[in-house]
């Protein structure tokens, strides 16, 4: 059966038990651009993949974002002591070992610069929203909806959905802005996030959204 296929039948059993409804925009959005860092964009290093399409669409939003000065968050996945701080995520996958705070693993994506207004903010797990200030930030600044983009969409976008819905953020997904190793996997949590915790919708879907606050 096509992944497609399967997919969809998932999606109708999930729909017969009152699951995947839309949680819908809020009034004050924010973007969150997550790990798009070099040692995920670049398809040569050990953890990275080919994130071309899902950047070149998060710069189109970012573009549109900006003109309404909408809050920009960017995180990126980093640690002193990885084997320290990183604890049994590190265990479980040696291979962020070679992601230590100075290392340019950690640093961002060179096609995306912050403003002066936009934060950067280092994350030492999966979700945006552990151990990092974001929750009391967007508090703050009357955030109801959270925009993400970046990578993985099975592990750091996942866990941020969730987290947000736990917070009591909207989240949602424009499926354009998002990228995994893999394709199964990608396709899988975007139906999942979608049935459980947050709206996966299209690009398109949210420019207009953008544009009309």
């Amino acid at each position: 059966m096509a992944i497609e296929e399967a997919l969809q039948e998932i999606m109708e059993y999930y729909r017969s038990q009152a699951m995947a409804g839309e949680l819908g925009f809020g009034r004050s959005p924010a973007v969150l651009v997550i790990d798009f860092q070099k040692g995920l964009t670049d398809a040569k290093r050990p953890a990275g993949c080919d994130l071309e399409s899902e950047i070149g669409h998060t710069l189109q939003l970012l573009d549109r974002v900006r003109q309404k000065e909408l809050p920009v968050f960017f995180f990126v996945l980093g640690y002193r002591n990885p084997a320290l701080e990183g604890g049994l995520l590190v265990k479980k996958l040696p291979v962020l070992n070679g992601f230590s705070l100075g290392s340019d693993n950690v640093e961002l994506d060179p096609r995306f610069e912050p403003l002066s207004r936009e934060q950067l903010l280092v994350k030492r797990y999966p979700s945006c929203f552990y151990g990092t200030p974001l929750a009391a930030t967007l508090t703050v600044l009357r955030v109801d909806t959270v925009i993400l983009t970046g990578c993985m969409t099975s592990s750091c976008i996942r866990a941020t959905a969730n987290d947000a819905l736990q917070h009591g953020f909207r989240p949602v997904i424009p499926r354009e802005c998002v990228g995994d190793r893999s394709r199964l996997p990608h396709e899988v949590n975007l139906m999942d996030i979608h049935a459980r915790c947050g709206d996966v919708v299209s690009l398109e879907r949210v420019l207009d959204y953008v544009d009309s606050l």
